[in-house]
């Protein structure tokens, strides 16, 4: 790590005791290894802290942009207030923190399987088992339920920020630009990622717990088909296809029905229309359920409402359900 950042952290232990909070960590026990990934404005180091295997968030603020600097302190005290009121299997865990302008940190354990989407770029496009895929999406949607119960957006939820533990539990991570659902505005400014982002915060409208269901609905495509969201397109292009074309990720051909008709429910253009988490869990428990009893269940599964309504709402990529029925 840089040399600036060492003696930073080196002056940050010999001041122990100046600016303590509860979460406060004591730097005189944290040891930084190498970096493993980093950010716009962040870098991630694997450490030990307390003889306990952690990640190290630094962020530094720019000296040259007072703004963005204040910005990038206000995003470390909401993370560190949200991260350190939440207790869920699927929820990183927090650790502890140390504010000490220019350069702040954040502890939390670390996941030696690293991000989501790291693991389906290693599997390759369409390779995981349908139980697989069902099993990952009921840990990230259990710990969206958690969030949301808290009163708690995420407003980033994408494959990166989704990391992998032991046995393949999915925990919910980064909060840098998470809020209380009390403290919602517009999206005005905000600085999330376009692939992931539902239309009306793209807009920099007003927005509600319903953007996350959208952001779920692009994960669960991700877990089906390990490809990139609009891989074809820029940031911005993929914007402007969502908001003005209604555009969404082609669904596989072969795609079940139960997943199909799940994604197109959570990523309606309709916040309204999306269903809450709570809903989302016991879907896929249901699922899960459903198959334990019956192996071919994603075969068999049909949704409630008549086939053509659904194939209304399906992307016109998905050949599956348009050539079968061509041919009866």
């Amino acid at each position: 790590m840089a040399m600036k950042n060492l003696y930073w952290l080196k002056e940050m232990s010999n001041n122990k005791g100046e600016g303590e909070e509860e979460w406060s960590a004591d730097l005189s026990q944290l040891f930084i290894g190498s970096k493993f990934a980093s950010g716009r404005h962040s870098r991630i180091y694997r450490g030990i802290y307390k003889h306990i295997d952690v990640a190290i968030k630094l962020v530094s603020q720019p000296e040259e942009d007072e703004e963005l600097a204040a910005q990038l302190e206000n995003h470390f005290t909401s993370e560190v207030a949200l991260l350190f009121r939440l207790h869920h299997p699927n929820i990183i865990t927090f650790v502890g923190a140390c504010k000490k302008p220019p350069v702040f940190c954040i502890i939390t354990e670390y996941l030696a399987g690293g991000s989501l989407r790291s693991f389906l770029q290693r599997q390759g496009p369409h390779s995981l088992p349908l139980e697989l895929v069902l099993k990952l999406a009921l840990d990230i949607a259990k710990g969206m339920q958690y969030l949301h119960s808290q009163g708690i957006l995420h407003r980033d939820l994408k494959s990166e920020n989704l990391l992998l533990g032991e046995d393949m539990c999915v925990k919910v991570a980064d909060f840098g630009i998470s809020c209380l659902e009390s403290q919602i505005g517009s999206a005005k400014g905000f600085t999330g990622t376009y692939r992931w982002m539902a239309p009306e915060m793209i807009k920099e409208k007003h927005h509600t717990k319903k953007v996350d269901v959208y952001s779920f609905a692009i994960v669960l495509w991700e877990l089906l088909t390990g490809l990139t969201p609009f891989e074809n397109m820029t940031p911005e292009q993929a914007a402007f296809a969502v908001t003005h074309k209604n555009a969404r990720p082609p669904l596989p051909c072969d795609c079940p029905w139960a997943f199909s008709n799940l994604i197109n429910k959570c990523w309606s253009s309709n916040p309204k229309k999306r269903p809450h988490f709570d809903e989302i869990v016991t879907i896929l428990e249901s699922y899960i359920e459903s198959l334990e009893k019956d192996p071919e269940f994603f075969t068999n599964y049909k949704p409630r409402r008549p086939r053509n309504l659904v194939l209304k709402c399906l992307p016109k990529c998905n050949c599956r359900h348009v050539s079968s029925s061509s041919k009866s």
